[in-house]
């Protein structure tokens, strides 16, 4: 190496500059710099750069897995307004004072002194609370949009019938989520968010792939696995029926839905070369990054009047979020090891991974394998509004 040769530090900080923008993943003022410039506005364009892909192949059954997964789909419709007990009464204030019970959320019992949070009380932990909720379930009613778009696109890019099938099935089912938790939040809660600033990156960076394969990778592997991971760890905590309810029914369609990538990718990525298979883990990194960047949870600090970038230095290493945000991981990581993206090449998304923290899920069992615990057991579905 002569002396005007870049050292591999430098490289690997370039190549981090080109991913994501920025040298440092953990650079918060970077991340705190993305914010939304269009919050209100009720329309968003994004450019779709992909081909409709006609296929004249109606073989069905070629792809197995595929087949199997497209009949378990058509069984498992179920009817948000009949299936869901809309009659419940939701007290937000009470599902705040459950979930502090719970460890959740920030602990006002912590030493505050000197922090923005030091002269707050009962009133202003419980609006926290409230409007944490609200953000929350507004970005997961943003995300099952965006799976909504993007699995419409799917169905005409993807070039294998068995395939189509399947995607065609999942577009009724993100409306499906689309419409439950639209109606949760204008029904039960006390308000909604625009969408977060680094979630909207990233479906506009999975819509706008013309790659069939790259919008798989984004939405059924990292936006859909996250997804899944977060409405388990909801449903396990929650103690408001209505919301426990609605996770169950919309987990059992998530499962598939992650199953219907690491099915699909696993097969095409057998063929892919070490320059391609690259250019997916520095994808998968990238949004892996803008998912756990979202729930610093920017626009809540804003609305309350406060200034993210003193509120969340104090926030960000509390013990129950960083819990939270490893726990999001439990399915991207086993995910991607089983489409043999962690150790391709060189390994480069196994060591990224390892320095954000998520590796240690690498065992856990991937969703192509378990997605069929998650199903709806007989009597659930048009259950006729069941609790």
């Amino acid at each position: 190496m002569t002396t005007t040769d870049p050292t591999p530090d430098a490289v690997e900080m370039s190549s981090m500059q080109e991913i994501i923008g920025r040298a440092d993943a953990n650079d918060l003022a970077e991340i705190l710099a993305i914010s939304n410039t269009d919050v209100h506005a009720t329309i968003r364009a994004v450019a779709d750069n992909a081909d409709a892909i006609f296929t004249w192949n109606y073989t069905k059954g070629e792809r197995k897995p595929l087949d199997k997964l497209y009949e378990k789909a058509k069984t498992s419709q179920w009817n948000g307004q009949t299936d869901l007990d809309w009659s419940i009464d939701v007290d937000q204030e009470a599902v705040v004072a459950a979930n502090a019970a719970a460890g959740l959320g920030l602990d006002e019992n912590q030493d505050l002194t000197g922090t923005p949070f030091e002269k707050w009380g009962d009133t202003e932990w419980t609006e926290l609370g409230v409007q944490s909720q609200n953000w929350m379930l507004s970005q997961f009613l943003h995300g099952e949009q965006g799976a909504l778009l993007c699995t419409a696109k799917i169905v005409e890019t993807v070039p294998w019938i068995d395939a189509k099938y399947y995607a065609a099935t999942q577009v009724m089912d993100e409306a499906r989520h689309v419409e439950v938790f639209a109606q949760y939040l204008n029904d039960k809660l006390s308000g909604t968010y625009p969408v977060n600033a680094h979630l909207g990156l990233l479906l506009d960076d999975i819509v706008e792939e013309s790659r069939w394969d790259m919008t798989y990778l984004g939405m059924q592997i990292m936006v859909e696995g996250l997804a899944l991971a977060a409405f388990g760890f909801m449903h396990q905590m929650t103690t408001e029926p209505l919301l426990k309810q609605l996770l169950r029914y919309v987990m059992s369609d998530e499962a598939r839905h992650v199953a219907f990538g690491v099915l699909t990718l696993k097969e095409y990525y057998q063929e892919l070369t070490t320059a391609e298979l690259r250019e997916r883990q520095e994808f998968a990194f990238e949004a892996a990054l803008r998912m756990r960047d979202r729930f610093l949870q920017q626009e809540v600090w804003e609305r309350m009047g406060m200034k993210p970038s003193e509120v969340v230095p104090v926030i960000k290493d509390l013990p129950a979020r960083q819990l939270f945000q490893q726990m999001l991981f439990t399915k991207i990581v086993p995910n991607c090891k089983k489409l043999g993206l962690l150790d391709a090449g060189d390994g480069w998304l196994r060591e990224r991974f390892g320095e954000i923290g998520v590796i240690q899920f690498e065992d856990m069992a991937d969703t192509g394998e378990e997605y069929e615990m998650f199903a709806l057991a007989e009597g659930e579905v048009n259950s006729g509004a069941k609790a």
